[in-house]
């Protein structure tokens, strides 16, 4: 293999090192804790020593549960540089789901603070393979080694070459938050990280010296391969919807954050708190949400606080390939909310560039191979397909799943991937997302999908959210829809009912919407607290429906 085909996803840490070496990789506003490129890359070298000194080096899966601080960024460089295999399980999927995934991923190393030590023995996370157990923090009775002891194996010169991974090679393993159904371990290879990382660059114009707050601990680490200088927030990563908005303006002040990535919900809260109170936020260039839909009247409201000309972009993919597309909130407000609110869909823009996608039939089997006549014609509704570099491969020990979810193109011999989504192509070539696939509801009279229905109700000014569900068998479900209100909205309950059912009879497709249930609080995805939870408020409605 040439050393065209050479690819490991850290290079870019000591490349940002000897080019900015004492610029900041990474600042924590608690304390102002701070790293430079050189400090965070020599740091991670001697982990790198110390990893592969006790055993943990090229494609050995290794779990990582560590609070985002230091020893998270240092060892997960250091992890890619001697060619491990990270594996990354979001703490929030809950006990059952963390030792399902777990038990998937057989990995042969655990890396933890000292709570996910006790919770590994506690539950038996990877018992039958776990081969290493190295503590971040004091160890207690279960053996193994400390970072602090692994970081101390170096010798004096510890720099470390980076292992020769192929662009192909496993570079680590990432769960989706199940949101939909059970999470399942997308494969991430080099070369999928470092697509990732040109397409952000190439899209939203992102230079090396800027400062970047990530409000998802994974976004951080695309940071110091883009050059740019981490700001990780005081905050709770698993619920980015309760986060203390005054912390996230006070970091983009003090350190003049330049970009800022947020969940939607995140986006929301911080937007409301700032225009509340007359806040500016002048240094922000862009503004990246994803996660799920982010509505207009959100968009506005944050926009607020920016510069005229800056915009909030909403990248649309998923664990298993992003970005996809990418649309900004200039052409949204301007342009496509209308059709929205009209039951249109979402925008979520033009395919990025490298990125093949195509609207095919709506199925629930498998689809072997790719055939041009799965293609649906522009303005029909179907499934999303894509294909491209950042796109994955398959899941970790998930056979079925990866049956479902690619599609061989024997053309070039590669696959596309079925994101699990519904949507259509106007003429323009933008796409219209229509809401997850699981999520349509199968009535007699046909399908109804989620976010077109959901995007007409959501224009009464006492809705906060709104989510379609089917109650019954598909095929003859009835549409119910939840509907979780504003604080404080004012009006009674029964007077909102006849006003949105009033609003639903206006459009075609949301007239035989005629079932009205109020939820306290919508439950959402443990990611992003963005999605709507829907599978678990049609089985709510259906016991409130009996």
């Amino acid at each position: 293999m040439s050393r065209a085909e050479l690819v490991n996803i850290a290079a870019h840490l000591p490349e940002m090192a000897h080019r900015q070496p004492d610029t900041p990789a990474i600042i924590f506003p608690r304390g102002n804790r701070r790293l430079s490129f050189r400090e965070l890359d020599a740091l991670s070298d001697r982990y790198a020593h110390g990893l592969a000194a006790n055993g943990i080096g090229r494609g050995v899966r290794t779990v990582l549960m560590v609070t985002p601080g230091p020893e998270f960024f240092a060892l997960t460089f250091a992890l890619f540089k001697v060619g491990a295999v990270p594996v990354l399980v979001d703490p929030g999927l809950g006990i059952r789901n963390l030792k399902a995934c777990l038990a998937e991923a057989e990995p042969h190393a655990f890396i933890g603070i000292h709570k996910a030590q006790l919770a590994r023995l506690l539950f038996g996370w990877g018992k039958g393979t776990l081969r290493t157990v190295v503590t971040v923090g004091r160890r207690c009775g279960w053996g193994g080694t400390t970072l602090a002891a692994l970081g101390n194996t170096a010798e004096r010169d510890f720099s470390f070459t980076p292992a020769p991974t192929e662009r192909d090679e496993v570079a680590a393993i990432l769960f989706t938050s199940g949101s939909t159904g059970p999470p399942k371990g997308a494969v991430y290879r080099h070369g999928n990280f470092l697509a990732q990382v040109e397409a952000l660059r190439q899209i939203y114009g992102i230079e090396p010296g800027e400062i970047d707050l990530p409000t998802f601990p994974l976004f951080a680490l695309f940071a110091p391969a883009l050059g740019m200088t981490a700001v990780i927030p005081e905050m709770d990563f698993t619920r980015p919807g309760a986060v203390n908005p005054r912390k996230i303006v006070a970091a983009i002040q003090t350190y003049g954050v330049t970009t800022m990535f947020g969940s939607p919900a995140l986006i929301d809260r911080v937007g409301r708190y700032g225009a509340g109170h007359g806040i500016k936020l002048p240094t922000l260039r862009r503004v990246i949400s994803a996660g799920a839909p982010v509505g207009a009247a959100v968009m506005e409201r944050f926009g607020s606080l920016l510069n005229p000309g800056v915009e909030i972009f909403t990248p649309y993919g998923a664990t298993e390939a992003l970005p996809v597309c990418s649309i900004g909130s200039g052409e949204i407000l301007g342009e496509t909310r209308a059709i929205t609110e009209a039951g249109g869909g979402v925008c979520i823009g033009r395919p990025v560039p490298g990125i093949r996608l195509e609207v095919i039939e709506i199925s629930d089997g498998p689809i072997p191979v790719w055939d041009d006549s799965l293609r649906l014609p522009t303005g029909k509704i179907g499934e999303l397909a894509v294909k491209g570099e950042q796109v994955t491969a398959g899941y970790y020990n998930r056979p079925a799943a990866d049956r479902l979810a690619k599609i061989a193109d024997p053309a070039d011999g590669g696959f596309f991937h079925r994101m699990g989504d519904l949507g259509g192509r106007d003429e323009e070539g933008r796409l219209w997302f229509c809401g997850r696939k699981a999520h349509r509801v199968e009535t007699a009279e046909g399908p109804l999908f989620t976010i077109p229905c959901e995007a007409v109700f959501n224009t009464h000014p006492a809705v906060f959210r709104t989510a379609l569900v089917g109650v019954g068998e598909p095929g003859r479900q009835q549409p119910v829809l939840c509907v979780e209100l504003e604080k404080g909205a004012p009006g009674d309950r029964e007077t909102i009912r006849r006003e949105l059912l009033a609003i639903g009879a206006a459009h075609l497709h949301t007239q035989g919407i005629e079932t009205i249930l109020f939820h306290p609080a919508f439950p959402v995805d443990i990611r992003h607290n963005a999605k709507i939870f829907r599978e678990k408020l049609a089985r709510w409605a259906a016991r409130r429906l009996r």
